[in-house]
């Protein structure tokens, strides 16, 4: 699942190599799935894209919005799998889920393996989709700030109880982020996946919020995750600091080896030492 250092990298790359094409033919899916979410017809997608110009894409969260000009905006969001962009017919894969064909034979696909929305709307009506509209500030926003985001926990508080993990993973409460990059924040913060959000003190909470920048801002600076993949079929180069593919290894900082545990929805990898419950 593409997080926001992969969508952040996705769409620069789109900037450079997509925007100014125009759209010979846009097509949905050739490969039937009940978890990819589309909101056109076949015929409706491909008559409304033709001789669409891209513009200048953009990252939200999890989230990619491409403007095909004029008047429309293609959405790419909570995906997974890949985004690529091909120099010809001969590397398309057999199936996709979204494929758009430019004027100079050069070509973009969209599959992916679990879920997703590939949708177009009519410029600023993607403001209105769920879970776009009314998006909490994201890692790279100039509003997330330390002070928002003590703010952010303090409002959670008067709700259900909730863990750090949870804070970090789930309803997108810091958009963006997933259970992949949300070991590293924990580890960088000290913090147990289980910790509880009401018992976080305030070094806790700055060393967090701190956790989450210099963990996004690596990924993003290393191209995405290790195991994701860029528009031009290259892996990103962040390596996790705490990876299922290390379990049992020496936790880097103190060596006690790396435990991992099932927990809300997943598997958290940990150093039960440096992450004490």
């Amino acid at each position: 699942m593409f997080e926001l250092p992969e969508c952040i990298t996705l769409v620069r790359q789109m900037n450079e190599s997509l925007a100014g094409k125009t759209i010979a033919r846009g097509s949905l899916g050739n490969s039937p799935h009940k978890f990819v979410w589309y909101n056109r017809s076949h015929e409706e997608f491909e008559r409304l894209t033709r001789g669409k110009k891209v513009g200048e894409a953009r990252a939200r969260g999890r989230w990619i919005f491409i403007p095909l000009d004029p008047g429309y905006v293609l959405v790419l969001g909570e995906c997974g799998g890949r985004m690529l962009l091909h120099a010809s017919e001969a590397t398309v894969p057999k199936k996709y889920h979204l494929r758009l064909t430019f004027n100079d034979g050069t070509l973009f696909t969209a599959t992916t393996q679990m879920w997703g929305a590939m949708e177009l709307y009519e410029a600023g009506m993607e403001q209105e989709r769920l879970y776009v509209k009314e998006m909490r500030p994201t890692p790279v926003d100039s509003e997330f700030t330390c002070a928002y985001f003590t703010a952010l926990i303090d409002s959670l508080l008067e709700g259900e109880k909730r863990s750090v993990k949870s804070l970090l993973t789930q309803d997108q409460i810091v958009p963006g982020l997933g259970n992949a990059i949300a070991q590293d924040i924990l580890f960088r913060a000290g913090l147990h996946p289980r910790h509880p959000l009401e018992a976080l003190s305030q070094a806790a909470r700055q060393r967090l919020y701190d956790a989450i920048g210099e963990t996004v801002c690596a990924a993003i600076a290393a191209g995405g995750r290790y195991d994701e993949y860029d528009l031009y079929g290259q892996p990103g180069g962040y390596v996790r600091l705490m990876d299922s593919r290390l379990v049992g290894q020496p936790c880097p900082v103190c060596e006690t080896p790396i435990e991992k545990m099932q927990y809300l929805g997943g598997v958290c990898v940990f150093c039960p030492r440096c992450q004490q419950q």
